[in-house]
């Protein structure tokens, strides 16, 4: 067997591991981060389920950190006081990034893990399945639930050669990128293998597997080996090693990749699929540098910006900020005096969380080139809808911020930064690890004004009558559907939050559905191939829930928002000829008789147009415990009627 399959096998709890069939993991491992673990908790609580009860859960707060106004302070304070009443570990703000945290702290190979962010396969560069999925699979998965995964095809991505001073691991997953693309990768898993593995430390693998989110594959996952080995040797966990290698490939699909060919990379605007190189834009100007997020933030990856900027000054037109991952790799710069040297290079450093790359701050100014170390460069992602960000590797970031234009960086001397014998290892920002998977029992939970609670689902009519509420295009990522930065301290408060929704798509939308809604109509969003895109956010399902969306009807949606939309009780409908998306108008009055039969049944519907009187086919594939999920309104519903 592959290494997919070996972890798939030793934690499988229910249906058939054949291709494309859902079946149920055990999961060992749950994170959540604030933006999203504030509902994730909210639902767990629902649930009436005494503590969490897998080998290990952490809740992070990392993304939230800016606290303007009462509103994160208080969501901050409500995860604590859950963390300690259910038996969760509690990362405070300030002690990092959760997927660097997690990497460095407690992430172990052979390992399942679910996170509440759809960078979670960070985990897969430590031989960990580590699964991206919405807040209220983690809760199920705190509770002791499988969580539900459709049996993947396995890529294997065959890594030769080694890679060129000046070329890294962010090179290698655009280079991925390019070749496959960030769509039409649902239902697998790329798992890398190879002689090149040798040369790729786990800061490497990892920023490897994090983006492989951006592909819209279930996960990405390595071997665990030597290298993995030497990594948790030198963070004091050597005893959490376990050896897990493919026996020969046995892979669904091939492709080899030579690193030795590689050069410098970028990913254009306006999306992680749309790569060039570094070589295409040399000279062109740059106004902001952002280096850090889950994906670049660590030791390896900090260290080589500082030993490049090291007595040299950024150029005066460019602003950069740096943000480490976690207060090791911050502790580990200050030690050797590299703190000061990005300090003493004009470099801003901020807080070590994730900021800058949901918008939360450190927005560029208008029309800015941006490059930026991160993973994700939606439209408007930055906080500025008129930015071009960029994403490119941490060298080519530390050439550009000294040239004040896109530099190649294998015109210096890039050094090679090695594991150290022994991180800086300080777990003090880590609460309640003495109580983990035990809990407080009786411990008050503190809310805020602005914790709200979980809206109801309502099951779903005989008879659909509705509207075309808004017809989109494709590619459309959570972040279009429901905008972080500045609208994120409301992510536990919906009927707040749901204001938002499609805010820069179509400032109307909010209005409309209301309007649909309130006068018994439900609301349908109509959309192109790959909806859904990006991050887990459920919010991105639950407010389009609150506001009566009851189905989406695209030429195709991506897996995780996939997975949300069943858990709130919304179809996911794809047009069975995708050039009926081309005949339906936004606004359209649609009508879907016998709904519920066609769930139940073979997911096939017939939808109506009943301003002219058309009809088209519209198609859904669902496992038996979907129908269930659908038909009673969602999950909570499903669980509430006793149908999950």
């Amino acid at each position: 067997m592959n290494v997919t399959e070996k972890i798939l096998r030793a934690h499988l709890v229910s249906g058939e591991p054949a291709a494309g069939r859902e079946v149920g993991i055990r999961i060992d491992q749950t994170l959540t981060q604030d933006a999203t673990g504030t509902m994730a908790y909210l639902q767990f609580e629902s649930m009436g389920i005494d503590r969490a009860k897998t080998e290990l859960s952490v809740s992070y707060v990392d993304h939230n950190t800016v606290q303007i106004g009462f509103e994160n302070a208080d969501d901050h304070d409500y995860l604590q006081s859950v963390a300690q009443r259910y038996g969760i570990v509690y990362s405070k703000p300030g002690n990092g990034i959760c997927h660097q945290l997690h990497l460095e702290r407690f992430g172990k190979p052979g390992k399942t893990l679910i996170g509440s962010d759809s960078h979670t396969p960070t985990g897969g560069g430590l031989g960990m399945l580590a699964f991206g999925a919405g807040g209220i699979d983690v809760a199920v998965a705190m509770g002791g639930g499988p969580y539900y995964i459709a049996w993947p095809k396995v890529v294997g991505i065959r890594l030769v050669g080694s890679l060129a001073p000046g070329v890294s691991a962010k090179d290698v997953i655009l280079a991925v990128l390019r070749r496959f693309g960030s769509k039409g990768n649902v239902g697998k898993i790329f798992e890398y293998y190879g002689p090149a593995l040798a040369g790729l430390d786990v800061p490497s693998r990892a920023t490897i597997a994090n983006m492989g989110a951006e592909l819209g594959v279930t996960t990405s996952v390595f071997p665990s080996d030597a290298v993995t080995r030497a990594f948790l040797k030198a963070q004091g966990r050597e005893a959490d090693w376990t050896p897990i290698e493919a026996d020969d490939e046995t892979y669904d699909e091939t492709w080899e990749l030579d690193l030795s060919a590689l050069e410098p990379l970028a990913a254009a605007p306006h999306n992680p699929g749309n790569i060039e190189t570094v070589a295409e834009h040399l000279g062109q100007r740059v106004n902001q540098i952002m280096i850090g997020s889950c994906t670049n933030s660590s030791y390896r990856d900090i260290k080589t910006v500082a030993l490049l900027l090291k007595g040299r000054q950024v150029h005066p037109d460019v602003e950069v900020g740096i943000a480490c991952g976690s207060k090791q790799v911050v502790r580990m710069l200050a030690d050797e005096g590299l703190l000061g040297d990005l300090l003493a290079a004009g470099c801003r450093i901020l807080e070590n969380a994730c900021g800058f790359c949901i918008g939360a701050h450190m927005s560029p100014g208008t029309d800015a080139v941006c490059l930026r170390t991160s993973n994700r460069n939606f439209e408007g992602r930055s906080g500025t809808q008129s930015a071009k960000v960029y994403l490119v590797s941490p060298e080519t970031a530390a050439a550009s911020a000294l040239a004040g234009a896109f530099a190649d960086p294998r015109a210096l001397d890039v050094p090679a930064v090695a594991t150290p014998e022994r991180f800086a290892i300080d777990d003090g920002m880590f609460l309640y690890r003495d109580t983990a998977g035990r809990g407080v029992p009786g411990a008050a939970i503190r809310r805020g004004p602005n914790i709200g609670q979980v809206p109801p689902g309502r099951p779903l009519p005989e008879t659909l009558e509705g509207v075309a509420v808004i017809k989109v295009g494709d590619k459309i990522t959570t972040d279009h559907i429901m905008p972080a930065g500045a609208r994120l301290k409301y992510r536990s408060n919906i009927p707040e939050y749901a204001k938002y929704v499609f805010e820069h798509t179509d400032p109307a939308f909010y209005a409309a559905a209301v309007a649909n809604r309130d006068a018994g109509k439900a609301n349908v969003i109509l959309a192109g191939e790959s909806y859904g895109q990006g991050s887990s956010r459920e919010h991105a399902a639950l407010c389009p829930m609150f506001l009566g969306v009851r189905a989406v009807i695209a030429k195709s949606i991506e897996r995780i928002h996939r997975a949300n939309l069943i858990n709130f009780g919304i179809v996911p409908f794809a047009f069975a000829d995708p050039a009926d998306y081309g005949r339906v108008p936004q606004g359209a009055p649609l009508r879907i008789e016998g709904l519920r039969a066609a769930i139940a049944g073979d997911g096939r519907a017939t939808v109506t147009n009943l301003s002219d009187n058309t009809t088209f086919d519209v198609v859904t594939e669902l496992s038996d415990r979907q129908k269930r999920l659908l038909l009673a309104g969602g999950l909570l519903a499903a669980v509430a009627q006793g149908q999950a």
